[in-house]
C-alpha cells in the first residue's frame, strides 16, 4: 500500500511537471510568434508606405488642450496636411469654451494653416461648460437626478458639438465640394503615418476604422465606445484585449480587427452618409430612456453609418503610436455633466 501510494505521488509530480513545462513551452512560443508579428507588421508600413489619393475632411472638437495643441498636435497636423496635400484636405476644427489658453494655441494653428493656404474653419466658441451647466433646462438633453435637479446629459452635449463640426462639410456639398472621408481627430499624439495607415485600413473597405489611444500604457483609454465583434466590452484594458474569437485572433495576427463599435483618438469613416438627403448626424438615445441605459454617441452614429454602407462591422485598425495626452483637471471639470 505505501509503495502504491508511493508510485502515485510520483506519477503526480511527472504529470504536474510535464504540464507546466507544456504550459511554458506553449507561451514562450506564442510570445516569439506575436513578437515576429508586430516586427514584420512594423516592417511592412515602412516597406509599404500608402499613398492618399483621396479627400479628406479633418473634424476635431477641442477643450482644454492647450498642452497637447503646442507639444504635438498642431506640428502632427500641420505635417499631415502636406502628406496629404493642401488641395485634398479641409479642417474644422471646433472649441468649446476652454479654461485655459487653447483659443490662443488654436490662433497660432490657425495662422501656420493660413500660411500654408489651408481651406479650413477653426470655431473658438464663448459659452463655456459651466455656462451650459447653468443654462435654464429646456428640450431633449438633460436628465433629473435623485435629488431632483436638472443635469445636462454628455452625450448630448457632445453629439451636438460633433454636428457643428460637420456643419462646414454640409454648406461645402452645396457648392458641390465633396470630399471622400471624414478623419475624426481627438486630442492624441499622432503621426501622419498613423493617419495614413488608417485610411487604408483593409484596403480602405470599412464602414469606420479606427485607432487606439493610450493614457497610461499599456493600458488603451476609451472603454466607453469599444465594442468586439460580437458587441461586447473587452474583457481587459491589456493586449489582447477582446473576448470574442474573431477580434482576439486578428488583434493577435496585427491584422484589422473586426468590431461592431469603436473610437479611440482617431476614427475614419466614409463622408457620403453625412452629406446624404438625410444626413447622418450624431445622436444620444431620448431623454425618456437615458435613466435606464447608457448611451453613447460615437456607437450609435457607427451603428447608423452601418445600416446607411451596408456593412456589418467596421474593422479596427490598430494604431499603437498614439498616446493621449488629458490632464486631471481636465478630468475633474467634466464632472458636472452625466457620464
Amino acid at each position: 500500500m505505501t509503495i502504491l501510494s508511493a508510485s502515485r505521488r510520483v506519477l503526480r509530480y511527472r504529470i504536474a511537471r510535464a504540464l507546466i513545462i507544456i504550459f511554458t513551452i506553449w507561451n514562450l512560443a506564442e510570445i516569439h510568434l506575436v513578437q515576429h508579428r508586430l516586427y514584420e507588421a512594423d516592417h511592412t508600413i515602412l516597406r509599404h508606405r500608402p499613398q492618399n489619393q483621396e479627400r479628406i475632411y479633418i473634424a476635431s472638437i477641442n477643450w482644454n488642450n492647450e498642452r497637447i495643441l503646442r507639444s504635438h498636435w498642431s506640428k502632427a497636423l500641420t505635417q499631415l496636411v502636406l502628406k496629404l496635400g493642401p488641395e485634398n484636405v479641409f479642417i474644422s476644427i471646433y472649441e468649446s469654451g476652454s479654461y485655459d489658453n487653447t483659443k490662443g494655441a488654436l490662433r497660432e494653428l490657425d495662422w501656420e494653416l493660413d500660411r500654408m493656404r489651408v481651406p479650413r474653419n477653426i470655431t473658438l466658441s464663448p459659452v463655456t461648460h459651466e455656462d451650459e451647466i447653468a443654462a435654464p433646462a429646456r428640450g431633449e438633453g438633460w436628465i433629473s437626478t435623485p435629488d431632483g435637479k436638472r443635469q445636462l446629459r454628455r452625450v448630448p452635449y457632445l453629439a451636438r458639438i460633433r454636428n457643428l463640426s460637420l456643419l462646414p462639410l454640409q454648406d461645402l456639398a452645396r457648392q458641390g465640394i465633396t470630399f471622400d472621408k471624414i478623419l475624426f481627430l481627438n486630442d492624441v499624439v499622432f503621426t501622419p503615418n498613423d493617419v495614413l495607415e488608417l485610411l487604408h485600413t483593409n484596403d480602405g473597405e470599412y464602414a469606420a476604422s479606427c485607432s487606439l489611444d493610450f493614457s497610461k500604457p499599456p493600458n488603451y483609454y476609451d472603454t466607453f465606445a469599444l465594442r468586439d465583434s460580437k458587441g461586447h466590452e473587452p474583457i481587459m484594458q491589456t493586449w489582447p484585449y477582446f473576448s470574442s474569437t474573431a477580434s482576439r485572433h486578428a488583434m493577435k495576427n496585427m491584422s484589422p480587427v473586426p468590431v461592431t463599435s469603436c473610437w479611440n483618438g482617431m476614427v475614419v469613416m466614409s463622408a457620403s452618409p453625412f452629406i446624404a438627403r438625410s444626413p447622418l448626424r450624431f445622436r444620444g438615445i431620448p431623454d425618456s430612456l437615458a435613466s435606464y441605459s447608457s448611451d453613447d454617441e460615437l456607437a450609435l452614429c457607427e451603428a447608423d453609418c452601418t445600416r446607411v454602407v451596408g456593412q456589418s462591422t467596421a474593422p479596427l485598425g490598430c494604431d499603437f503610436m498614439d498616446e493621449r495626452r488629458s490632464s486631471s483637471k481636465a478630468g475633474k471639470q467634466m464632472e458636472g455633466l452625466e457620464h
